[in-house]
């Protein structure tokens, strides 16, 4: 077979392309056709560790679906590790992957771009970090690349009735189309069906959508099937009447005027948002390289997002530079009675029952953020108090006493931790990669609940975490909770664990909070029911005829 592609662009990073074809996914699936989706370059440090081929792609075929549910072995902290089986995509294609009901791969998101510093990011190609590619200048990776991510997309055309194809930023970034792997080359090298979105909510959502059509070729413009409002408040009659004059400059319809979604659920893969519909402002932590200092404005990072219900637990997640994995936090926001805050001061901490430090992609540069802010010192004041504090993986090694980077591989050199825990971390130029499905030994204190819980979650990380020697025979020793990836303090309060994923993990997040959040199939049915009703009738059965 060969499938029908659908591309979701955007007019600015932030529009909801993710959103649109996390939806579309969904929505063609649940039509009953074999859907899978493709992003050519994603640039975020939220990733998910999925099936690789052991073989050159085109040697191969996609792995059966609930093969990914085989892999690792209870207990002992261990999976399939990157020798072979498993590798790297960005969170969106994961995601997007289960709403098309299909098994995650790297063919879906051939090229991963870590940010590591303003101007430098670590390359992942076809799910594996390659060095070789990192050293090169942005325009000078796109002729390598490209030979790789069109056959990734053509095997996936190969085995599908339909490829959902997400496209990178804006398609009309002048100064980018002539190095462009993600946007324009991915549309005609698919003969994709294309739909524009904006961001109405940001203002100027008209102006977006024509002036990045004119600054389209010709040919290109002829792709674009339909314009989509996202993120629209209000009356939508009083849009009239814009649409039909857009329609009249350009030759294409607004098909679809979707509105605000401020509770979703769908993780948001690029930046730290608030969800509640008075703080609707979003700091993007990964912009385009080079960007960073870019930004500007006030930041809503002081401010709380809370689910329905009273409070009872207040959660607060250090929101540092090179924040990586925010995307397992979703599921805390869709807890009854739990407030989750993004915290980038000592203040921020203020009334938090937990301190949450999260991934970092550059851990000593990160820590030492940390401590420019005031914020170790917060820290240990709320752990000293007997306040709960988890550290997950580069959050675990920065609670340690010390980091150990001799082969260079996250900074120059070595620097001390927060001393929380006493746990000493070295960074090894093999990064570990894999899914794991373990057991929770027996935890004291607060985090006692989690006793005797399985969890599944995955690993991405350079570090190997382990006991301090010179404290250990000093009688000052963390408590191994799991072999070789969780540790806790003598007082139980402060837990460090290296895998990710853990509030995805029904059991455990019912351990916590006797609660569960919405599933990820009622996730995903609701987006698909959202879009449909917001589209013209039939459109979404015409982008897909052939």
């Amino acid at each position: 077979m060969t499938a029908r592609c659908v591309m979701v662009l955007g007019a600015s990073s932030g529009a909801g392309k993710s959103w649109v074809a996390t939806a579309l996914c969904r929505w063609y699936a649940n039509q009953g056709w074999k859907v899978a989706p493709f992003k050519a370059q994603n640039m975020s440090n939220n990733a998910r560790v999925v099936m690789a081929p052991t073989l050159p792609a085109s040697q191969g075929s996609l792995p059966p679906e609930g093969a990914l549910a085989a892999l690792g072995r209870p207990g002992g902290g261990s999976g399939a590790g990157l020798d072979g089986e498993l590798g790297e995509i960005g969170s969106a294609q994961y995601f997007q992957a289960l709403a098309a009901r299909a098994e995650p791969h790297v063919r879906m998101n051939p090229l991963l771009l870590k940010p590591e510093a303003d101007t430098r990011s670590q390359v992942v190609l076809m799910g594996r970090v390659d060095r070789e590619l990192s050293d090169l200048p942005w325009r000078g990776r796109s002729e390598r690349v490209w030979p790789r991510i069109a056959a990734a997309l053509d095997e996936l055309r190969a085995d599908n009735d339909i490829v959902v194809i997400e496209g990178a930023g804006s398609p009309a970034e002048i100064n980018l189309m002539a190095s462009d792997v993600a946007n324009l080359r991915v549309a005609r090298h698919a003969d994709a069906a294309c739909l524009l979105v904006a961001d109405i909510d940001r203002g100027g959502a008209f102006a977006h959508l024509y002036g990045t059509w004119a600054l389209l070729p010709e040919a290109d413009r002829a792709r674009i099937r339909g314009f989509v409002l996202n993120k629209f408040r209000g009356d939508a009659a009083l849009l009239a009447p814009a649409p039909e004059m857009l329609r009249e400059k350009t030759g294409v319809p607004v098909v679809a005027t979707i509105p605000m979604q401020w509770s979703h659920g769908l993780p948001e893969e690029d930046g730290v948002f608030d969800m509640a519909p008075t703080l609707g402002t979003v700091v993007s932590s990964l912009p385009p390289e080079g960007a960073l200092a870019a930004r500007g404005g006030p930041s809503p990072l002081d401010r709380a997002s809370a689910s329905a219900g009273a409070v009872h637990t207040r959660i607060a997640v250090v929101a540092y530079p090179r924040i990586s994995n925010l995307d397992e936090f979703q599921p805390l926001k869709n807890v009854p009675g739990v407030q989750l805050r993004w915290a980038r001061g000592p203040a921020d901490l203020a009334g938090a029952d937990w301190i949450v430090l999260p991934g970092s992609k550059a851990t000593a540069a990160d820590l030492a953020w940390l401590r420019a802010q005031g914020l170790d010192a917060a820290i240990a004041a709320h752990a000293a108090r007997g306040g709960r504090v988890l550290g997950i993986c580069g959050g675990l090694q920065m609670l340690g006493e010390a980091l150990i980077d001799v082969h260079g591989v996250e900074s120059n050199g070595n620097s001390p931790g927060l001393g929380l825990l006493p746990l000493v971390t070295s960074f090894e130029p093999r990064k570990t990669v894999r899914r794991t499905h373990t057991l929770f030994g027996v935890l004291r204190g607060a985090w006692a609940p989690l006793s005797g819980v399985a969890a599944s979650g995955y690993e991405i990380r350079h570090g190997q975490t382990a006991r301090h020697p010179a404290m250990a025979a000093q009688g000052d020793v963390a408590r191994e909770v799991i072999p070789g990836l969780a540790w806790q303090n003598a007082a139980g309060n402060v837990l460090g664990v290296y895998l990710h994923g853990l509030f995805e993990d029904a059991a455990v997040l019912h351990a916590l909070f006797g609660a569960r959040a919405p599933t990820l199939d009622e996730v995903f049915d609701r987006l698909a029911g959202t879009l449909a009703a917001a589209a013209a009738p039939g459109f979404l059965d015409a982008l897909a005829a052939p």
